[in-house]
């Protein structure tokens, strides 16, 4: 029989960009970007809760110099044709040109039963159109397709990272070209940077939810989300409807900011969970990217009659259920 999960928020101290992905072994798989940017945890244990004290493993770290040496962003693991794969983003330095970061996309490769033993064998950049910042690279599969989902900036549209999505030859390799699924246009998704990121995959009543995150990393940051029929064509843009306001966003009197950089898994007992950061203060001192205090925190969430999630609000500091 399953059992309530209790839920207390923060979950994880210092912890954005969060991934928790529950696996057939029973156990729950935690990763997410470290303060430092300079590595890559996992952290694994049989309950969302006893996540916040498992030990965590540093499973991989940045070079010392070249493309995989800084800002080591937002890492997924995802289970593929029995083996572990890590995305995750990598720069040559933390320096910025025009107001852009030198991020790619990279793959990490694990053929251990246990993502937290055994070797990661670097598969290289994740190529795509372009050769300009990329990130948040997230995949799913839908009728024996593998897809997988991005940020990019494209060059010849202003702003900082639009979403993507492309079938995947191998986890590591596109396998046709990439489709243009939104672009920053509305003011949510344009306060401080014109970004949409963090994209996360929710499959359910008949329909594939993409969520993503947009503008700058302070209390404006906040969550939209696109969805199309499970029955359209997963490439054609028009098969996609975006929802004109922010679907999660701050919510001063419950004092979280910034929630963002998503994912999806269940509880114990079957309920939806929401994986997302936030802060729990306005007011940030110099670059928000550099304060390390969006900690990771999970709630439950809804659908309504219509088949729809609906997120809520965050919730205070100390209650998650």
């Amino acid at each position: 029989m399953a059992t309530e999960t209790k839920l207390r928020n923060p979950l994880i101290l210092q912890r954005a960009d969060p991934w928790i992905t529950r696996h057939t072994d029973g156990f729950y798989y935690f990763t997410a970007s470290v303060p430092e940017y300079d590595r890559i945890e996992i952290r694994r244990s049989p309950s969302i809760p006893g996540l916040a004290s498992a030990t965590p493993a540093t499973v991989w770290r940045r070079h010392s110099s070249g493309p995989l040496s800084a800002n080591i962003w937002a890492p997924e693991l995802h289970y593929i044709e029995g083996k572990w794969y890590l995305y995750f983003a990598a720069a040559r330095s933390a320096d910025t040109v025009e107001g852009l970061f030198d991020h790619r996309m990279y793959v990490l490769e694990n053929a251990s039963a246990n993502p937290l033993e055994g070797s990661w064998v670097e598969k290289g950049q994740l190529v795509t159109g372009w050769e300009s910042f990329s990130l948040d690279a997230t995949r799913f599969e839908h009728r024996g397709v593998q897809y997988l989902v991005w940020a990019q900036k494209d060059p010849a549209i202003p702003g900082h990272s639009n979403l993507y999505i492309a079938p995947l030859k191998n986890p590591w390799t596109l396998g046709g070209e990439q489709v243009l699924l939104t672009r920053p246009e509305f003011e949510w998704e344009t306060a401080g940077f014109l970004v949409n990121e963090g994209p996360a995959v929710l499959k359910r009543n008949g329909r594939i939810f993409i969520t993503y995150s947009g503008s700058a990393t302070d209390h404006r940051y906040c969550m939209g989300m696109l969805h199309a029929d499970e029955n359209g064509s997963l490439l054609d843009p028009s098969s996609w409807t975006k929802s004109p306001a922010p679907v999660f966003s701050t919510d001063e009197e419950a004092g979280q900011y910034g929630p963002g950089h998503n994912s999806f898994t269940v509880a114990e007992d079957g309920t939806d969970l929401l994986v997302y950061h936030a802060r729990n203060y306005k007011e940030i001192q110099g670059d928000p990217l550099y304060d390390p205090n969006r900690h990771t925190r999970v709630q439950p969430f809804v659908w309504n009659a219509d088949g729809m999630p609906v997120f809520g609000t965050p919730v205070p500091d100390g209650d998650g259920s």
